[in-house]
């Protein structure tokens, strides 16, 4: 089997899939509150999608993510989830979400074989967390959560992008949401994709190590190896089944053990979070209409031009100027 390793010897293991780069709320981190969204034939169908994914765990991939946008608002996603799950050699087929569909869908999604659900949760606080998603319904989420877990889901994680000003105050609570709700979380440094007018990155800015200051008042945290094949670090939050995790984009860069590229919802395989090589998978499918063969050897050069990490904090560092809501959470 062919395998996809990068110029600096990383084995990519793991793809994150866009379906859609809508979403049912607007959070100020991620994007505009007048986005334009893709039109529905620059988006790639689900039978393109789930093509996609079938080659790159032929190449080795072992886990595959789902996101967005919100992957829920995507019609048929089930059907997606389905056939993608009968992939042999995926030991992992996992969602990223917001949550406020997930009381209606989270037991067909399980049924269907989708297995972790990582969950975005930034306040504790109805009306904050309307505040900093613009239209978002805490009750709603909190209500997917609980659903999740009645649907069979283990090892649900909670998502906690935290701002300066806005929601530091709140990472205790957070983590004792989370320990009470069986769940991990992680905490997310900010990052600097797509120009935004709501607020000042640079003020926002919260580290991990401040966030853990922080929670060290009211936690016993210890230091854990354990990984889940992502960017987060883990501590063990002491007398609980809890783990907190740092995705520090700008303090702790992570970029050595990177075992991930990702797939637009239009069909651009970006082979770095914060650079914008990429290669057109959808141009290959669609105007030349390449064979299977032809798209995985296409996949695997492409992977000499990952780059060996990112410069989100460089003076000269490329500026991004799509939004996560178009990378691809």
């Amino acid at each position: 089997m062919t395998l996809l390793v990068d110029p600096f010897n990383r084995r990519i293991r793991y793809l994150r899939l866009s379906v859609t780069d809508r979403c049912d709320m607007r959070c100020v981190y991620c994007m505009a509150e007048d986005m334009q969204f893709l039109p529905k034939a620059s988006v790639l169908s689900l039978e393109e999608l789930a093509r996609i994914a079938r080659l790159f765990v032929s190449l080795g991939v072992e886990k595959i993510r789902l996101t967005g946008g919100e992957p829920l608002v995507r019609q048929n996603l089930v059907w997606l989830v389905r056939e993608l799950t009968g992939l042999e050699g995926l030991r992992e087929l996992a969602m990223t979400s917001n949550g406020t569909r997930l009381a209606a869908m989270a037991t067909e999604l399980r049924e269907a074989g989708l297995q972790r659900l990582n969950i975005s949760l930034d306040s504790l606080h109805p009306a904050r967390f309307r505040e900093m998603t613009r239209v978002g319904d805490l009750d709603a989420v909190l209500a997917g959560i609980a659903a999740a877990h009645a649907a069979g889901f283990s090892g649900i994680k909670l998502n906690s992008v935290i701002l300066r000003g806005r929601n530091d105050d709140e990472v205790a609570d957070l983590v004792a949401f989370a320990c009470a709700h069986a769940c991990d979380i992680s905490f997310i440094e900010e990052m600097p994709l797509g120009r935004i007018d709501e607020h000042d990155r640079r003020e926002s800015l919260v580290t991990s190590a401040e966030i853990r200051e922080r929670l060290a008042a009211s936690f016993d945290l210890r230091p854990s190896t354990e990984s889940t094949g992502g960017p987060s670090r883990y501590w063990r939050v002491a007398g609980s089944e809890t783990r907190v995790g740092f995705i520090s984009p700008h303090s702790h860069n992570f970029c050595g053990d990177c075992n991930r590229v990702r797939v637009t919802v239009e069909g651009r395989l970006l082979l770095c979070l914060g650079n914008e090589h990429s290669l057109d998978l959808r141009a290959l499918m669609r105007e030349q209409g390449a064979s299977d063969e032809a798209l995985r050897e296409a996949i695997v050069e492409a992977l000499q031009l990952k780059p060996e990490r990112h410069h989100f904090d460089d003076a000269d560092a490329p500026k991004i100027v799509r939004f996560m809501s178009m990378t691809g959470g």
